[in-house]
């Protein structure tokens, strides 16, 4: 802050810059209270898509969802990681199975738009790769799962989380099957985030 600005218009500057901040994933530093790294994800490069083993190919992606990565200090297993998806913008390339995976035999989205994980527990396990349990949620269960990150541009200021996670279908209630098509219990879902650090001091990696 430049001399001689009175204690008022610092405030209001700094108000200013929080109320701003309240549209960006996560809060400043400056407006916590803390000296944390802030990192923004961006959708433009970034995905969320699932595979399913069956006798005919159901994989796809979703076309709108929300990631947000924050940090409470410059370690970097301070990171709280979140996904939130909306069901119903599923697309696998054909109708039918679209209809089908949003109906109540699978994600249910007129009861439970949202498929989200919400992280618990950050662990750096190599020099790019984490393990992050959190608390994933679909047709409104929430069960324990976890998220195996790689991430790249260490240092750089931004780079790429790439994440893979699988769940068994079953355990959320998703029993049933599709006409003529043989399916897996076994669902992967792949998260490749694009990531841009926005502010806040460089994170410190174990090394």
């Amino acid at each position: 802050m430049k001399p001689g600005k009175t204690l008022s218009e610092r405030y209001a500057r700094l108000a200013a810059i929080c109320l701003f901040a309240f549209a960006l994933p996560a809060l400043p530093a400056v407006c916590r209270g803390q000296d944390a790294p802030l990192f923004a994800i961006t959708p433009e490069g970034s995905s969320v898509t699932f595979n399913v083993d069956a006798s005919v190919s159901i994989k796809g992606t979703f076309d709108q969802w929300n990631a947000t990565l924050a940090f409470t200090s410059t370690d970097v297993t301070s990171g709280i990681l979140n996904v939130e998806i909306q069901a119903a913008s599923v697309d696998t390339g054909s109708g039918l199975k679209n209809s089908k995976l949003k109906g109540s035999d699978f994600f249910d989205v007129d009861n439970n738009p949202l498929i989200t994980f919400k992280s618990t527990k950050l662990v750096q396990s190599g020099p790019n790769t984490f393990e992050v349990d959190g608390n994933f949620t679909i047709r409104g269960v929430t069960k324990p799962e976890k998220l195996t990150l790689t991430v790249s541009g260490r240092g750089t200021g931004s780079g790429t989380i790439n994440g893979t996670m699988a769940f068994d279908r079953k355990n959320y209630g998703m029993n049933s099957g599709i006409p003529f098509i043989k399916i897996a219990d076994r669902v992967e879902v792949t998260v490749s985030l694009k990531g841009k650090k926005i502010g806040g001091p460089p994170l410190v990696f174990q090394q």
